[in-house]
């Protein structure tokens, strides 16, 4: 894989004029590369440091694009302003067969029906998503319309393996829909496959009182959709980790949060982590249009690789093997559909460190509250500092939330906690182009919760005489 890597970059440095002109604005000298040892020479890239400064062509092989059999993703900034991400034929040819082996390995070969309900339109994964299942089966693609959903599950009745690709909070929501439309969801064989945000293990069970199995995908649309996958052995290893937290601090470290953990090919993208935890990326195929040399998302994680994960579970008794004969790994129904690990390297994911939250596939940015709290004189007067989380509701619904921390002297009601969000959801609708539609195509998921907190306390414990407040929880 490393190898490969140092392929990878190689190429990029003699034939990508931006990233040459990149390399020598930062001091690096080209000429002086060789291949070998080339990772540790080159330095990190991102949106601001990278993407911003170069145009599109001038990150292309040889400062160009072909037109045939290319297309272009969108992904949103964080105040709506869209990111534009090339991508060739074979490089998407690529993507979906690894993705469609994920689905296969996860779920078995059998005939298979996919509703696709993630974002159709410009966004990567909705319409890659529909290629790539359409090599396992029959696809259709409604969108994210519980209404078209659950037609199409009567219309072909309950005789055939479903899976339901869509965000983790769309999936809930679509069998709480259902529940109430009377489907007889017992009577159909589902499957789920979920992206675009993290998911909590309590989720999952909740889903797994229907489905038969939920597994998460990991990627970027900066860098690739289905980099990694949620497999049986990282699912398992997870649910392990969330019941034995000596377990969580062997394998992930003191932190208290429990991380997404999943399985990639080194072969494919070689993944590094820097000195704050952020997983470096660098794709390694020689396909790619448009190169990602050590590109950081600014994911928060690491990478243990298949031997390092043995023999720490091998120290607390367990088979790496045999993990999913273990109890507190079973879900609400018994145990979880299991096949034998693949000898892959894990990687586990907390999410952004840029304080991004993300729901219904919706990044929701610090710097959006930022200018919504500073557009109104008495809220900017009121709140000393804020940070953002997911929280689910009393419904099980994963809503954006907005903690705020309040100057001494000030106090909000609830009717004036109400009102602010009311505040926030229109506010974001103006300012961010993924929340706007989310917003019409989930709206139940997209009410902020607000919640307000004095001096010091809640969330801000931890922050007490810090001149940089942490913006997410």
């Amino acid at each position: 894989g490393r190898l490969r890597a140092e392929r990878a970059c190689w190429r990029a440095v003699r034939r990508v004029p931006g990233y040459r002109a990149f390399l020598e604005g930062r001091g690096v000298s080209v000429e002086g590369l060789v291949p070998a040892g080339i990772l540790e020479r080159l330095p990190e890239t991102d949106k601001r440091s990278y993407v911003d400064h170069y145009p599109l062509a001038a990150r292309c092989l040889d400062g160009r694009f072909p037109f045939q059999g290319t297309t272009i993703d969108e992904s949103s900034g964080s105040t709506g302003t869209p990111y534009n991400w090339i991508r060739s034929e074979a490089e998407r040819h690529i993507a979906h067969r690894n993705i469609s082996f994920f689905a296969r390995y996860c779920i078995g070969a059998e005939p298979l029906v996919t509703i696709n309900a993630f974002s159709m339109g410009a966004w990567a994964t909705g319409f890659n998503m529909s290629l790539a299942l359409n090599r396992n089966g029959i696809v259709k693609s409604t969108g994210p319309d519980i209404a078209k959903i659950l037609s199409t599950l009567r219309f072909l009745g309950p005789g055939y393996r479903y899976l339901i690709l869509g965000y983790p909070p769309f999936i809930k929501h679509l069998l709480d829909e259902g529940e109430r439309d009377g489907i007889g969801w017992d009577r159909y064989n589902l499957h789920a496959m979920v992206g675009g945000e993290g998911m909590t293990e309590e989720l999952r069970d909740h889903l797994l009182e229907r489905f038969h199995s939920v597994f998460s995908g990991y990627g970027a649309t900066d860098i690739e959709i289905g980099m990694a996958g949620e497999s049986p052995a990282s699912v398992a290893l997870r649910r392990l980790a969330r019941a034995r937290p000596g377990l969580r601090r062997a394998l992930f470290g003191d932190d208290s949060r429990l991380p997404m953990v999943f399985q990639y090919n080194p072969l494919i993208h070689y993944l590094e982590t820097n000195s704050e935890r952020e997983v470096i990326c660098t794709v390694s195929r020689l396909d790619v249009l448009s190169p990602r040399i050590r590109y950081n998302v600014h994911d928060e994680g690491g990478v243990l690789n298949y031997d390092q994960v043995t023999a720490i579970l091998r120290d607390f008794g367990v088979t790496l093997s045999r993990l999913g004969d273990e109890k507190d790994a079973a879900g609400p129904r018994g145990p979880l559909q299991w096949v034998q690990p693949i000898r892959l390297p894990f990687l586990f994911i907390y999410g952004r460190r840029d304080a991004t939250i993300s729901v219904m596939g919706a990044n929701i940015y610090p710097e959006d509250v930022e200018v919504l709290i500073y557009r109104d004189a008495r809220l900017s007067a009121a709140v000393h500092s804020f940070c953002l989380s997911v929280s689910t509701d009393a419904a099980s619904t994963p809503r954006p939330c907005f903690a705020l921390e309040l100057n001494d002297g000030v106090a909000m009601d609830e009717a004036e906690r109400d009102r602010v969000a009311v505040q926030f959801q229109a506010g974001l609708d103006d300012l961010n182009l993924d929340y706007r539609q989310a917003l019409t195509e989930f709206p139940a998921a997209m009410i902020p919760i607000v919640q307000t907190f004095p001096r010091g306390a809640g969330p801000f414990k931890l922050d007490a005489g810090r001149i940089k407040q942490r913006r997410i929880v």
